[in-house]
């Protein structure tokens, strides 16, 4: 199973694809999608192009999305819940299942600990995924979301088992 984790941002999207076989995994690709240009809705639709063509490249059978929680400035989580859309949407259109896990549960799943920081997220990740260079910290917080993800998941059958 292939899974894609998605860990929204509208400065810096960070997206993370592993396999999963049997109780192994295996990095595949990650990276960050910067949007260009400096309204809201030219941002949003850079990072659904972007987001669809990491899909289109990737296949997963499975996506998963780090939940938003809510801080002290209200119009930021706004904004970063309009993108979290665009990373719901785009999986969803494709017709994935999508996932979605707070924030704490990534970290215990991941680390061991509910407020791990972002060094140890990416140590963790490194030490789950031999040999993997990580694009930067959002795609690290992404590999561990999509690790999360094939930790907790219902049993998925593959995309391609259900087109066969």
């Amino acid at each position: 199973m292939r899974v894609l984790g998605i860990d929204p941002g509208l400065r810096n999207l960070g997206w993370g694809v592993i396999d999963m076989t049997g109780s192994r995994l295996g990095h595949v690709a990650n990276g960050t999608c910067r949007p260009d240009g400096d309204s809201l809705p030219a941002r949003l639709a850079s990072l659904f192009e972007q987001l669809r063509a990491v899909l289109a490249e990737y296949a997963p059978d499975a996506a998963a999305v780090e939940q938003t929680f809510v801080n002290k400035d209200g119009a930021a989580t706004l904004k970063l819940g309009q993108a979290r859309g665009v990373a719901l949407l785009v999986p969803a259109q494709a017709g994935l299942e999508v996932g979605e896990y707070a924030p704490n549960t990534v970290k215990k799943t991941v680390v061991g600990v509910g407020h791990a920081d972002k060094q140890q997220i990416a140590h963790m990740v490194r030490l789950q995924l031999p040999g993997v260079t990580l694009h930067s910290a959002d795609a690290a917080d992404a590999l561990a979301i999509a690790i999360c993800h094939a930790h907790h998941r219902p049993v998925i059958r593959p995309a391609a088992a259900l087109r066969a």
